[in-house]
């Protein structure tokens, strides 16, 4: 089917309990683990990139190959810049053919947040695109490939009264929130805020989103969904899975110099990880 918008995806989670997972992707290999896992188990899926991606290649690369992959999947997929940095890399995404963008400004002061937060939510009306924000600050860092969380400085945890006035006032779909998670690798589980979570969901009706997943177990990922949670990020995790993958094969066939012999294996990885991960937010057999 056509590339769908999360909108609609996300609060079909939302009144029915459970997350759709949102999947960073890096390459063909990796855009059709996560496809082929939602297929597998009839369920949503978000493919999506980070500015940092976008960096190694444009966006009208990575949505022409997930739209192509999602024309043949019967399951509901969308296609999301994570971490938009920038007003024109919004519009270059629009423009490109993705179906939901994220506009992350939470390093900024709130008010200069609000500010560019709102711009970008006006302007993806006109092309139909949902709009994620992100207040408080998730810790690490998005693309780093090993962030050590344990050295980063304490996030800035989202303030539930500031969550419904930015939600108001910017106008987003969705909403990211800082509760205690962070980019990257854990040096030791992370103790989330749970209370806040649910102070946060009784204050603001848009789908709240939780970055920062790698590491945390799924028990916890279900009882931050229970909470309110309708969209969860994974990316540090499927950047592990790939590259070991790969590593194994190269390692096991030292001499093989087609790159088709060795990257099945992390296409084949990543996809049992998604597939771990849709059964752990609850979106099988929840394909709109």
């Amino acid at each position: 089917m056509p590339l769908v918008s999360t909108d609609d995806m996300l609060r079909a989670a939302q009144a029915g309990g459970y997350a759709v997972g949102a999947f960073n992707v890096e390459n063909m290999e990796m855009a059709q683990a996560v496809v082929a896992a939602a297929e597998k188990l009839r369920s949503p899926a978000i493919v999506q990139t980070t500015a940092g991606t976008l960096r190694y290649a444009p966006p009208e690369l990575f949505a022409a190959t997930v739209e192509r992959l999602a024309r043949n999947c019967s399951s509901a997929i969308a296609m999301h810049l994570d971490h938009g940095d920038a007003y024109e890399l919004a519009l270059d995404c629009a423009r490109a053919g993705y179906t939901s963008v994220m506009m992350d400004g939470s390093s900024l002061p709130y008010n200069d947040n609000i500010e560019i937060t709102h711009r970008v939510a006006d302007a993806m009306r006109g092309y139909g695109i949902p709009v994620e924000g992100e207040l408080g600050a998730v810790g690490g860092k998005e693309d780093a490939r090993s962030a050590d969380k344990a050295a980063e400085p304490a996030a800035r945890y989202t303030d539930p009264d500031q969550a419904a006035e930015f939600a108001l006032r910017t106008g987003v779909s969705s909403l990211a929130i800082a509760i205690g998670t962070a980019h990257g690798l854990y040096k030791s589980a992370p103790k989330l805020d749970l209370d806040r979570l649910s102070a946060i969901r009784a204050r603001v009706s848009a789908p709240l989103v939780l970055h920062g997943t790698t590491g945390v177990s799924y028990a916890v990922v279900r009882e931050c969904i229970a909470r309110g949670i309708c969209k969860v990020n994974v990316a540090t995790d499927l950047r592990v899975v790939f590259t070991q993958a790969v590593r194994d094969a190269l390692a096991a066939s030292p001499e093989a110099i087609d790159p088709k012999a060795y990257l099945k294996y992390g296409r084949a990885a990543v996809q049992a990880r998604v597939e771990e991960w849709i059964l752990a937010v609850g979106s099988e057999n929840k394909s709109i």
